[in-house]
């Protein structure tokens, strides 16, 4: 009786969900068809028509379909299906500038690569291309690098003062502090006799250090919360770019009713219930003159004191979504970055030895009779930098970013873009073109000593992007690599693995499909 019962009320429900599919279906078929057209009219300027179909062909001779929504995070796949990054340094000797690029039959947008064109865009401050990164608002909701416009500038302004070079002098021992922790572990791996992947560990340490910089976790070890939080930040890493890699996971309520995306849910609400109970409890505690008087005399702010402290020209504080955005953007964006910039970095170590031992012989000076590097130290690690920035220039940590313009642009040679258009900024192209740096392929440090910087081109460099929505850590990020770089190399001499030579991956940053495996040989204590 009760099965006969809710039978034909469970066939209207399944009648009901499959005409809004078909509605939604529709409206996005709709939407799409605009955006062809819209992407039709870029593509007659004379020579990008030329550009999109030979281009369009050469997706389609590699099994190229169509796909209805998520369009930009494509092109990753396809250049990973077409043979990696190095397919688009390809492309870029056929056409100099830019090319579009067709993503399905509907949407389309501008690959760029060339610092004219680059300048043309990221001089101004276009948002982020929502197609690219409305997947990370769940987790990270509305900070810096998703917001635009006044609140944008507002919060850009607000923040500024976190990354001043008073605020990050302390930070360095704490870099050292974590730096130690993976060496210890790296001094039982290497005592195997075998090579390991060094990215997993990295990554660990780079977390690590960003919560104690974030939070103001003292400890070395990580209490039932933090692990929780730290667990629940890899696995958002991890799920989100999962998540671009499957095309059927880019509709959301799709998404949402696979296992996968409810993994993605009870994450975000594990790693939001952590900042927003340490915010509470740190607003609680500022409330106390006793553990307000704790907090000034601690050994350096973190970045929630900093956060806590800002208001705006009305004197209003930031909100506790503002507080929650702002900090869960700082840990996505200064976690995995760091550890493919690190990562990569020991792997050109680890293939230019002549450069590795230069660098090690600089940081033995410097260090000379002290226990710890210091502050000032680091503006005198001069060709450990040069080899970092060319690591970044061969390997940017993030490949690939994305805008969307929101006013017309008009390039250097007269083609002109609409309001709207898509625009993808491809770093790694970039910094192989060989008509802005000779011999790409080339590992040469003195690309970058002041002589040669001088006269380069702006936009010729952007492992930190460019123009005002640059990256706001980026000093912290370079502080941070050099400690842990320093150490590194003061403690053990890198070699490769010719068995497991890493196979570069683009994603949201750029790792290894197999990881990163080195030989690692002890220097004992480092001095």
């Amino acid at each position: 009786m009760v099965l006969s019962f809710l039978s034909p009320n469970l066939s209207r429900l399944g009648l009901w969900a499959s005409v809004v599919i078909l509605i939604v279906s529709v409206l996005k078929l709709f939407s799409l068809l605009g955006l062809r057209r819209e992407w039709l009219g870029v593509t007659s300027i004379p020579g990008l028509r030329a550009a999109a179909l030979g281009l369009e062909r050469n997706l389609g001779s590699a099994g190229h379909t169509g796909f209805l929504s998520g369009p930009c995070l494509l092109l990753l796949f396809q250049i990973q299906k077409l043979g990696s990054l190095d397919k688009v340094v390809s492309w870029s000797q056929e056409f100099p500038y830019a090319h579009p690029l067709w993503l399905g039959q509907f949407v389309g947008y501008l690959n760029i690569y060339e610092p004219d064109y680059a300048k043309a865009v990221y001089s101004r401050g276009d948002p982020k291309a929502p197609d690219a990164y409305d997947f990370l608002l769940q987790w990270i909701g509305k900070g810096l690098l998703v917001l635009d416009g006044p609140k944008w500038f507002q919060h850009r302004k607000l923040l500024t003062p976190g990354f001043h070079y008073d605020v990050l002098k302390p930070y360095v021992a704490i870099f050292a502090e974590s730096t130690h922790l993976m060496l210890d572990k790296w001094e039982k791996k290497a005592s195997e006799n075998k090579s390991f992947d060094i990215f997993c560990d990295v990554g660990h340490m780079a977390l690590d250090t960003l919560m104690k910089c974030t939070f103001g976790k003292e400890d070395s070890g990580l209490g039932h919360r933090d692990t929780s939080y730290y667990t629940a930040v890899s696995e958002l890493t991890e799920l989100v770019q999962q998540r671009l890699e499957s095309f059927q996971y880019h509709n959301d309520f799709i998404y949402w009713c696979t296992p996968h995306g409810r993994r993605f849910l009870r994450a975000c609400q594990i790693a939001h219930d952590h900042t927003d109970q340490v915010i509470k409890q740190r607003k609680a505690a500022l409330q106390d003159e006793k553990e307000q008087k704790k907090i000034q005399q601690r050994r350096h702010l973190d970045f929630l004191d900093i956060l806590l402290g800002v208001r705006d020209e009305n004197g209003t504080k930031m909100s506790d979504a503002d507080l929650r955005a702002e900090v869960d953007t700082f840990m996505f964006e200064g976690h995995d970055t760091t550890t493919s910039g690190i990562s990569w970095f020991l792997y050109c170590m680890a293939l230019y030895p002549e450069h590795q031992q230069r660098c090690r012989e600089e940081v033995r000076e410097i260090l000379g009779d002290k226990d710890s590097f210091q502050w000032d130290d680091l503006a005198k690690m001069t060709y450990l930098t040069m080899c970092m920035k060319e690591c970044f220039r061969l390997y940017p940590p993030v490949p690939q970013v994305f805008r969307q313009l929101n006013k017309p642009v008009t390039f250097v040679d007269g083609r002109s873009l609409p309001v709207g258009s898509l625009i993808s900024m491809h770093i790694y192209a970039l910094h192989r073109n060989s008509a802005v740096w000779p011999d790409p392929e080339v590992f040469d440090p003195l690309r970058f000593s002041p002589e040669n910087v001088s006269g380069r081109h702006p936009f010729a460099y952007m492992p930190f992007s460019a123009g005002p929505r640059n990256c706001i850590g980026q000093q912290f990020a370079m502080n941070e690599m050099k400690v842990v770089t320093a150490l590194c190399l003061l403690r053990f001499e890198f070699s490769l693995d010719p068995s497991k030579l890493p196979i570069k991956l683009p994603q949201v940053v750029l790792r290894s499909k197999n990881g990163i495996h080195l030989h690692l040989k002890s220097l004992g204590s480092g001095k």
